[in-house]
């Protein structure tokens, strides 16, 4: 449903925040003071992107309390636009837009961009939640979902990054300080970064701690459900929740691996979950000062 362009477009979603924030009257959203609801310093820059106006203001007025900073767009290609000229630390971005869809404005970020990215979407088939990860989403959550769950997945993904050290949840600790060698890829963990022979594979902030989660005990089986609480921050409670790892395993053996049908670096364990080959020369190695 395309809704009428309000407040929200193209600027700090404040705006929405009705009586005392500027808002337009016909859409009343809280009489909190905007003080209150934006910090001066908030925990990170968020891109909510979803046609429809109620959907906006509830996901501003939670996430503002949450201490993030709320940029709204209603179509893909005002996100487009937003994405540019704010450069937001995540994006929340439903599926069915206007003039431009959420499949086709990841496709366009992914081509420029790493940031983050979590779908919200009304079609829960999974088939359609294996095409947004496939397109490189970070996670996918199907409408209607708690306000409160997504938060929670948006707080676990910039903990990742090392963002969000404002919220009360600990923040992941280091899990590498050096580089480790695995064939002939070089995965440095300080800079978050994996070359082969010198040239710099892309990776997304997910798909960087997967291969470090899979690396970090060379050999050993990480079932699925620990690899989803280990990087989505939730236990499975369904099997397309499962689905998200065996994507992002293929999204990984696409970049990493000669021959990704006929993988050697990371193994599938069938029924349980995913291990990492032992090749005799990864190591990891202190990096060199200096």
């Amino acid at each position: 449903m395309h809704m009428p362009r309000d407040a929200s477009s193209s600027r700090d979603c404040s705006a929405l925040q009705g009586p005392g924030g500027g808002g337009s009257p016909s859409q009343p959203f809280s009489s909190t003071d905007p003080s209150d609801l934006q910090p001066s310093e908030p925990i990170a820059t968020l891109l909510v992107v979803d046609d429809e106006a109620a959907v906006r203001r509830v996901l501003v007025m939670r996430l503002q309390l949450a201490g993030y900073r709320v940029l709204c767009a209603e179509d893909g290609e005002e996100a487009l636009a937003l994405f540019h000229q704010e450069q937001p630390d995540l994006v929340v971005l439903d599926v069915m837009l206007p003039k431009l869809d959420g499949f086709a404005v990841c496709r366009r970020l992914r081509a420029e961009s790493c940031v983050p990215i979590i779908f919200l979407s009304a079609l829960d088939a999974i088939a359609e939640r294996v095409a947004g990860l496939d397109l490189g989403a970070d996670d996918y959550l199907p409408k209607p979902f708690s306000p409160k769950e997504l938060e929670a997945r948006i707080a676990t993904i910039l903990r990742r990054m090392g963002r969000g050290a404002a919220t009360s949840e600990p923040r992941e600790p280091a899990t590498g300080s050096g580089v480790l060698r695995v064939g002939d890829l070089v995965v440095d963990t300080n800079r978050r970064q994996v070359t082969r022979e010198g040239r710099r594979i892309a990776l997304t902030y997910t798909e960087f701690s997967l291969l470090e989660l899979l690396f970090r005990e060379p050999g050993r089986v990480v079932p699925r459900a620990e690899i989803l609480e280990q990087l989505w921050g939730y236990p499975p409670r369904r099997a397309a929740d499962l689905r998200v790892v065996d994507v992002y395993v293929a999204r990984l053996r696409g970049k990493l691996e000669p021959d990704p049908r006929n993988p050697e670096l990371i193994l599938t364990v069938r029924g349980t979950g995913y291990a990492s080959q032992r090749v005799g020369e990864g190591t990891l190695a202190a990096a060199a000062a200096g």
